[in-house]
């Protein structure tokens, strides 16, 4: 019967319309997931002599941050990993064991990439501590420990999956506790370090992360076999739609009508609303680089970087999913007599409206400097008037339809790529970066701002004319689009 499972998971992805871009994002994940897989064999390797030459002990200092490794390895997983469904409903009237379909959903997950890449690290790490040697017995009771609970994170996320009032709670008070123990006021170590260094000290503790693991498999297969009902929980959920005038949009005409239809998907779907607190957040990057704390990111290219990526955020999460947001009914709206070019105005002025707010918003940089502030007005004004056209351009190639209900893959994933809007993608960043870099070498960095925001303001001047260029784009890709959108991702 998995065989048949593995089958069918293959048939669904070799007969998809999309298939020729899945393939190559394959590609291109196996290609990222090496780079990982390397980095973390190199840690593994190399992290217990660095140590042990510092002075520290370094079984210890790694089950001091072990609270740190397991709830970030945790925080990845709940806004990355994918959650292990299959087609279900037909299986449903089928003569098979639900048994059966809820472990081959949950033996997937074993073999996920968020708990293989600890493998590189913890093998090679356990190899070096018998290497040194450390007791054979403890440095396996470790491994064995460490290991039960790195994939009790696995179902922890299953069971938290789409629970935000539960996570975001949780994750608010990781990060105060880490801020607390980075300014001395309270180190939750010293209560959680006692808890994984008895992993060693005591190696038969290594079974109660065991009996945890076994009871979070448990607690996900019931949790599966009360949600699989045709009438129940996989039924489409109906709720009292909240109706909004907006009705000052209304001197817009036709304008105002698809604005309408932007504020209501943004307010009321779950992956919008997790689209807008990304964009919040993107604001927040420029800490990385404005205050001189990492030295590799003090250059004048990174700095541009950053200040396009703070006010670009709305623009980049958003943007480039046009028109997948509007998939479950695109069809509909197609067969209306719109004009493309309306349609296509209105998501421009939503993204030029969110990076301006985005800049405003962003104004605390000036406590960094005006020569910072002034950067990311700069970049504001190149994402306004350049990026907003090649986001638009890129999503012309999207083909696959977004589910506004998860707030799952906020960054992108396979619905945002193929090698069209790769190559579109490239600019966004290379562009600016590189016209700064030649205005800042060359002559001063005011030269540098010059260059960037004169690329924007001629993104405005010539926006008619490129427009034009990007409907007719839009329309020879619509009935691809409209016949992907009929098969799911």
């Amino acid at each position: 019967m998995i065989r048949r499972f593995l089958s069918l998971e293959w048939k669904s992805f070799a007969r998809s319309a999309s298939f020729q871009t899945n393939l190559a994002l394959k590609i291109l994940m196996a290609l990222g997931a090496l780079y990982f897989i390397v980095c973390f064999l190199i840690i593994g390797l190399a992290v217990y002599p660095i140590l042990k030459e510092q002075g520290y002990n370094p079984v210890q200092t790694i089950n001091r941050i072990m609270i740190y490794y397991l709830t970030a390895d945790l925080f990845v997983r709940y806004f990355m990993q994918k959650m292990p469904v299959m087609n279900i409903r037909p299986l449903l009237v089928m003569p098979l064991k639900k048994s059966t379909v809820i472990h081959f959903l949950l033996g997937k997950t074993w073999f996920s990439f968020f708990n293989i890449i600890h493998v590189f690290f913890l093998v090679p790490f356990t190899v070096m501590m018998l290497y040194k040697g450390e007791p054979v017995g403890s440095t396996l009771a470790w491994w064995l420990g460490i290991s039960a609970l790195i994939y009790g994170c696995n179902f922890t996320n299953i069971l938290l999956n789409n629970k935000d009032a539960v996570f975001y709670p949780m994750a608010g008070l990781v990060l105060l506790l880490g801020a607390s123990q980075y300014y001395g006021w309270f180190d939750i170590t010293q209560y959680t370090y006692p808890l994984f260094q008895t992993l060693f000290d005591t190696p038969v503790a290594a079974l109660v992360p065991v009996v945890l693991l076994a009871f979070l498999y448990f607690a996900t297969y019931r949790y599966f076999a009360g949600h699989m009902h045709l009438d129940e929980k996989l039924a489409s959920k109906a709720e009292i739609a909240q109706t909004e005038n907006l009705s000052w949009l209304n001197q817009f005409g036709t304008l105002g009508t698809f604005l309408k239809n932007d504020i209501r998907l943004l307010k009321r779907n779950k992956r919008s609303k997790t689209t807008l607190v990304m964009s919040v957040l993107f604001i927040a990057y420029g800490l990385l680089f404005y205050t001189n704390s990492i030295a590799a990111y003090q250059s004048a290219p990174m700095q541009m970087f950053a200040a396009i990526f703070c006010t670009g955020g709305f623009l980049f999460v958003f943007g480039q999913f046009i028109p997948s947001w509007d998939s479950a009914y695109y069809p509909l709206m197609m067969s209306q007599n719109i004009q493309y070019r309306d349609y296509l105005m209105s998501k421009w002025w939503l993204m030029v409206l969110a990076t301006f707010v985005s800049t405003v918003i962003a104004s605390f940089y000036l406590y960094f400097g005006w020569d910072v502030y002034k950067m990311i007005i700069v970049g504001a004004i190149f994402n306004m008037g350049f990026n907003s056209h090649l986001v638009m351009l890129g999503g012309a190639y999207v083909k696959t339809p977004i589910d506004l209900t998860t707030s799952k893959q906020a960054f992108g994933n396979k619905q945002a790529f193929n090698a069209k809007t790769m190559l579109i993608s490239l600019p966004k960043m290379l562009l600016p970066m590189g016209l700064y870099s030649l205005g800042y070498y060359t002559h001063s960095s005011d030269l540098g701002a010059l260059l960037v925001a004169g690329a924007g303001l001629l993104g405005f001047a010539f926006r008619d004319r490129v427009f034009s260029q990007i409907e007719k784009i839009y329309k020879v890709e619509k009935y691809a689009t409209l016949a992907a959108y009929k098969q799911k991702a």
